[in-house]
């Protein structure tokens, strides 16, 4: 029999709320007794678009190239983001392999896919790039296809893209049209409700509460919309996400110390004229760049300020690693000198302002109350829960990898991805070869 995959990603889910989850409607009535690995170990850096990137190819960072969510452009304000598939380095993902076997597919809000060539229902995690582009105008010039625009104005009314719940009640209407319409063979969302209220408020409170509460609402239309369409006998669910967060009691600002080292430099309007050394924010990690970084002078005596800096309780660095480093420890690698690590209590800025310490600012992910970038092993934990044919049912296994996921969808839909990292959960899958074509 040939099975068909629905992934919701909910952004910044972690273990402690499926607990509570389990006590609501849509958990009770769909995944009562689906298969789920307790806790998931992420990726580093534990970023939204590296998180998503790895989820759908199956191998780390330093083989994708998305080591975080922003283009690298030094002095910049509204940096884009990456949101399109070129800048996913691994040249196989779920998408193009299903494609190539013969399977219809569809992304909602998935990082990192807009004008995907392999996606054949496709609504970016993309938005309006002024106040005068239109949501129907951003999603085409993303890669919605007519029919797809369709279901987009249907729904897009009033919603300001990226303000929560709007934004996800908007995407998972969408995708459950989708799945009345058109019934991908697998279909990847990614609502961000959850980690938008972590940010906002920190990691644990009512507002992450009604966020849970939401995504399983979520849980239930989406079913719905599989049993609508006929399919619920051979569509698989996955709930599952990408990282934890962790809550934040101070932001650094960390270029402006290497400014009043004399390694960046600024105009008397305070916009950056020059740089040696660059710090870009991941949250709770960050990336320091080197504009020469063949020049081991410069390595040698960065690296000394940084692990100057991490010698004092002043600044929140709670490590400092080279490049080697983090390819040999988390499979992280680029074009970046130095990785800084928190200390658990601190983020890091990137603005090339003379300040130091800098306020919180929840429009930014980075400097909320609560963030992530942290190294995969720190805080609350991401999960796994998969219900359907492919899957055993009221099977827990303790952990699992966020690297092993592209794997087991593949083997779910009888794909290859040959190239992957990671490997097929196969404790919670079905036996003998689960389903496929």
């Amino acid at each position: 029999m040939k099975q068909k995959l629905v992934v919701m990603s909910a952004d910044g889910l972690v273990k402690e709320d499926v607990d509570y989850m389990m006590t609501l409607p849509g958990y009770a009535k769909y995944l009562r007794h689906a298969a789920r690995a307790e806790r998931v170990r992420s990726i580093y850096p534990t970023i939204t678009y590296p998180c998503h990137t790895t989820m759908c190819t199956g191998v780390f960072p330093d083989r994708h190239g998305v080591t975080g969510n922003l283009l690298f452009q030094p002095g910049q304000k509204n940096i884009p983001w990456k949101w399109f598939r070129k800048y996913n380095l691994c040249p196989n993902d779920l998408f193009r392999s299903a494609k190539q076997n013969g399977l219809s597919t569809g992304a909602v809000f998935w990082p990192v896919t807009g004008r995907h060539p392999d996606i054949d229902y496709l609504i970016a995690e993309y938005w309006p790039q002024s106040e005068s582009e239109t949501a129907h105008h951003a999603f085409a010039d993303s890669g919605s296809s007519p029919e797809v625009l369709d279901i987009i104005d249907r729904f897009a009314a009033g919603v300001k893209i990226r303000q929560h719940p709007c934004t996800d009640d908007f995407m998972v209407h969408c995708a459950a049209e989708l799945i009345r319409r058109f019934s991908p063979d697998l279909l990847m969302i990614h609502p961000g409700n959850v980690d938008g209220y972590r940010h906002g408020h920190g990691v644990f409170n009512e507002f992450v509460t009604k966020g849970v509460e939401e995504t399983d609402r979520y849980i239930s239309e989406i079913m719905e919309a599989i049993e609508d369409s006929g399919h619920e006998d051979s569509c698989n669910f996955v709930l599952t996400s990408d990282h934890g967060l962790i809550d934040v009691k101070r932001i650094v600002n960390v270029n402006a110390i290497l400014k009043k080292n004399g390694l960046i430099r600024t105009d008397s309007d305070g916009k950056l004229t020059d740089w040696t050394a660059y710090c870009q924010s991941g949250g709770t990690s960050a990336m320091i760049y080197l504009k020469h970084p063949e020049d081991r002078k410069l390595f040698s005596s960065v690296h000394s300020l940084l692990m100057e800096l991490c010698s004092s309780s002043d600044y929140g660095i709670g490590g400092v690693m080279t490049h080697e480093e983090t390819e040999k420890r988390y499979h992280l690698d680029g074009p970046f000198s130095f990785v800084l690590e928190t200390d658990g209590i601190t983020a890091f800025g990137d603005s090339v302002s003379d300040r130091e310490m800098m306020e919180y600012d929840v429009t930014d992910y980075r400097s909320g109350h609560a963030t992530h970038g942290h190294m995969p092993e720190k805080g609350p934990q991401p999960v796994f829960i998969g219900t359907g044919p492919a899957f055993r049912k009221d099977t827990v296994i303790p952990n699992a990898r966020l690297v092993d996921e592209a794997p087991t969808f593949a083997k779910i839909l009888g794909i290859d991805l040959p190239d992957a990292d990671g490997v097929p959960i196969e404790s919670l899958l079905t036996e003998p070869d689960n389903g496929g074509k």
